[in-house]
């Protein structure tokens, strides 16, 4: 009887211990709010898609396609409306990267003093921002068809010193060229998506930098990294990716999560989960493109576009 009572306890602990850890990891990786706001987003999905990029109705339609002659760890994507094309950076290898929109690499140039490119952004034609994540420094370059070899001491510069901690700083880059503000992500330790007016400057905007953040809205995107932004600017958003958490999330211009899009196996029609995403960009027509560490290409569409 004493045997089977101690056997009883020692189930019932190991029960306690199962629940109380599953516990902590829901909280960790924030599974309650991510459950809430799934039954959020299905409720108001009639209010919102119409006012709203509608994350949920795209399906994958070129799934990890490997991207041929890059063996290097791509990150972050960016749009340029004049040249059709993307942009996209190499860390190791410091490296400036054009890509056609089904994802065939169009050339490659070479970036000189950046310690550790993460995140590219289109400015205006031929104007680039490009991050350095450790040295926590925004980059402006210029670039043409001639462009083989950029500098980063012949850029303008800003560096902001904002809850640095080695590799986890700015790893996305988002323009809002309506309201010549751009949106910095910050990796994770904490989640932040800083707001910076004045640069890059401009002939229109005299040099006076500030940067704005919002730890409200910050604390609701339920995510555990951050790795890419992006801005629509027909609705306003911003579309935030997360390669730890497998989403993106779409922030509307109060900063409310209102839609989403998963990276795992079975959503979004992927045949598997999107491995390390690291960069997204969306073109002038909603083509949500998106790369994956080391070198695979993505294609979102909504059905009938």
């Amino acid at each position: 009887m004493r045997r089977f009572l101690t056997l009883k306890i020692l189930s019932l602990t190991l029960v306690m211990a199962c629940v109380l850890l599953a516990a902590v990891a829901a909280q960790h990786f924030r599974l309650y709010e991510r459950g809430w706001f799934v039954l959020q987003e299905w409720r108001h999905a009639g209010e919102w898609r119409e006012r709203s990029v509608w994350l949920p109705d795209y399906r994958v339609t070129v799934e990890a396609r490997e991207i041929v002659g890059l063996d290097a760890d791509i990150s972050a994507l960016t749009y340029d409306p004049q040249r059709r094309s993307l942009f996209s950076v190499t860390n190791r290898r410091p490296e400036l990267l054009e890509l056609s929109l089904d994802g065939r690499l169009l050339r490659r140039i070479e970036l000189v003093g950046f310690g550790d490119p993460e995140a590219v952004e289109y400015i205006a034609p031929g104007v680039y921002v490009i991050t350095d994540e450790r040295q926590q420094r925004l980059i402006k370059v210029h670039l043409d068809d001639a462009t083989t070899r950029l500098d980063a001491a012949a850029g303008e510069q800003l560096s902001l010193g904002i809850d640095r901690n080695g590799n986890k700083g700015f790893e996305g880059l988002a323009y809002d060229a309506a309201g010549q503000r751009l949106f910095v992500a910050k990796e994770r330790d904490p989640v932040r998506i800083y707001e910076i007016q004045g640069f890059p400057s401009t002939a229109q905007q005299p040099y006076s930098v500030k940067v704005l953040d919002d730890p409200k809205r910050d604390a609701r995107l339920f995510v555990r990294d951050l790795s890419s932004l992006d801005y629509d600017a027909r609705s306003g958003h911003l579309l935030a990716l997360s390669d730890e958490s497998r989403l993106i999330l779409e922030l509307n211009a109060k900063g409310r999560p209102v839609s989403s899009l998963s990276l795992l196996r079975g959503m979004q029609g992927l045949r598997r989960s999107v491995p390390q995403a690291e960069g997204m960009a969306m073109d002038d027509e909603g083509t949500l493109y998106l790369v994956s560490e080391p070198n695979l290409f993505y294609v979102f569409r909504k059905p009938g576009d």
